[in-house]
């Protein structure tokens, strides 16, 4: 086989089934993406894929490409993850993926580590995808929940991470507050747009409140905060979030059953290079102020 270009081509078409979306993850023309299927199909006399109006799905011949290929791509990628971790400089590309919610914390901690390490280009990945650390597609992850449990990780707890309900003033001036539990039904409240979003705090309020006093959903999070600033409705904020914006009133104590596990997770190909081990050094030094706020 003399393209591997071709190849990798194919492969993203197995995997996602659309000329289109294979052209976006390589970042190249749809058209480029027909021409190395054409052209490898001609080569090895063979067709890998049927073509149907819902995309291309793979034939028998296809599907064995696509083991080939995969083993082949997995490879590469963890070579070239780490390459880029590789050294005893704090320096390259350092990529750091989370939730965006954490970003109000994060990017302060970024910010900072950089001023420290100079030769450092931050890349800082947010949103619910889970980046694969097997691919090399980041250094380290922030990730909430249940520990991480996937093969050849590093998982290390964080903390703990508090949230309880928040109004603003502007709505506590129009609504009040509910005297407990039972007067939710009175009031107007903000949440995620999933019902099935798995953060407990979620969970619990789609339990608590009846779905018609639920007048505000996103899975924005930063909408959702602006929501509760702007005095929308009664939201849940994290304490240390609730903290920094100020100007909000606590509708209930924070209870334990709310708060959120974060954990730190690197590959163990990359945990013990330098600028691996300096970050988490810095970021956890750092994080000790978070759990006293």
């Amino acid at each position: 086989m003399d393209s591997w270009d071709e190849v990798r081509t194919a492969f993203h078409v197995a995997r996602v089934g659309t000329v289109s979306g294979a052209a976006d993850a390589l970042g190249v023309h749809h058209a480029t993406v027909i021409r190395h299927i054409d052209a490898l199909e001609e080569r090895l006399g063979v067709k890998l894929f049927q073509r149907h109006a819902r995309g291309y799905s793979t034939t028998e011949a296809g599907e064995d490409l696509l083991r080939v290929a995969q083993a082949t791509d997995d490879q590469f990628s963890q070579l070239a993850g780490r390459i880029k971790g590789r050294g005893n400089d704090v320096s390259g590309e350092m990529v750091v993926t989370s939730l965006g919610g954490f970003s109000h914390l994060l990017v302060p901690v970024l910010t900072e580590f950089r001023q420290d390490y100079p030769d450092i280009i931050l890349r800082y990945l947010t949103g619910d995808r889970l980046f694969r650390l097997e691919y090399g597609e980041a250094h380290v992850a922030i990730r909430a929940g249940r520990a991480p449990d996937q093969p050849d990780n590093v998982v290390q707890p964080f903390y703990t991470q508090a949230h309880t309900l928040y109004a603003a003033q502007s709505y506590v001036d129009k609504h009040g507050l509910p005297a407990s539990e039972a007067a939710f039904d009175q009031h107007w409240f903000i949440s995620a747009d999933d019902p099935k979003n798995r953060a407990p705090f979620n969970l619990w309020l789609r339990q608590a409140v009846p779905e018609e006093r639920i007048i505000f959903r996103s899975q924005d999070v930063h909408a959702q905060r602006r929501a509760i600033t702007e005095g929308a409705g009664i939201g849940f904020l994290s304490t240390l979030l609730a903290n920094q914006i100020g100007g909000l009133t606590e509708v209930l104590p924070p209870r334990e059953d709310w708060s959120v596990p974060i954990w730190l997770v690197t590959h163990m190909d990359l945990h013990r290079t330098t600028k691996v081990q300096a970050f988490l050094r810095f970021l956890k030094d750092r994080a000790k102020a978070w759990q006293t706020e």
